[in-house]
């Protein structure tokens, strides 16, 4: 996968080159570029906003800066030419346009693991009020464009959200998380968020960790694991259990006791 970030303050992506994702691209299963939206200016103080057109508080980004970048990036990110003749085929898929906005579509998991199957996605960070909106109608001939948002609240710029979505999408990645096994069992992977974890030693300033889980019962751990994620679900997200068709018999009698209950996790 291919990710471009726009941004006027490229060092606050660099936080993305830490830990696994860091690894990842240096291992080749991530390319990353950074690009400072500023370098695509002309004046000599490499304006990138100017006043909103109908009045208002605040700074809109000015379309052209952002045209130049994104025709940069999608010009950078074209396949050398090859003979089509004969053929009838779509062609490569658009690169994905991401403009982190509280105006978009929620991003979740699911999206998340939609995202993790693209081949290039763009990440344009807006400042100040946003960016023109003429820049994504434009865009669209190019790109898939995208606005998104990661939660009902707003925040300086969009840098901060690309890379809470960059690294949501990019651990997704065969080969980024070493063992692959553990994304299966991770809050919203089925929609049910995840069961308590424990670690050594077993009992830690009088807080014991549950019996069961040191049985060595695998079939008895997993049905309790899965008694706590339902429980935990329905005290934190009750609307993630919303309309679930695929609830069983012993889901719904322990979602059933747990409603009439003390919600406390018990053993």
């Amino acid at each position: 996968m291919r990710i471009d970030v726009v941004s006027i303050f490229p060092d606050y992506l660099a936080g993305l080159r830490l830990s696994l994702i860091g690894k990842a691209i240096d291992q080749g299963l991530l390319g990353l570029s950074v690009h400072d939206l500023r370098d695509f200016t002309f004046d000599r103080h490499n304006t990138v906003d100017d006043s909103p057109y109908g009045g208002g508080a605040g700074m809109v980004m000015k379309a052209e800066p952002w045209a130049l970048a994104l025709d940069h990036i999608r010009q950078a990110g074209e396949p050398a030419p090859a003979d089509t003749s004969g053929s009838l085929g779509a062609g490569p898929a658009k690169p994905i346009l991401i403009v982190p906005s509280p105006a978009g579509e929620v991003f979740d998991q699911r999206i998340a693991e939609e995202l993790s199957a693209a081949e290039h996605l763009v990440f344009a960070c807006g400042r100040y009020e946003g960016i023109d909106q003429r820049v994504l109608d434009w865009a669209r001939e190019d790109f898939e464009v995208r606005p998104m948002s990661i939660g009902d609240y707003v925040l300086n710029g969009g840098e901060v959200a690309s890379m809470v979505m960059i690294e949501a999408v990019s651990r997704l990645i065969p080969g980024v998380i070493g063992n692959p096994e553990s994304l299966a069992e991770e809050s919203h992977e089925d929609g049910l968020l995840e069961y308590p974890i424990y670690t050594k030693p077993a009992v830690w300033r009088g807080h014991a960790v549950p019996e069961i889980l040191l049985s060595g019962n695998h079939a008895a751990i997993a049905r309790w694991r899965r008694d706590r994620r339902l429980e935990r679900t329905a005290e934190v997200r009750p609307d993630l259990l919303d309309d679930r068709d695929d609830l069983n018999a012993r889901d719904r009698e322990v979602l059933d006791r747990f409603e009439s209950s003390d919600p406390a996790v018990t053993e």
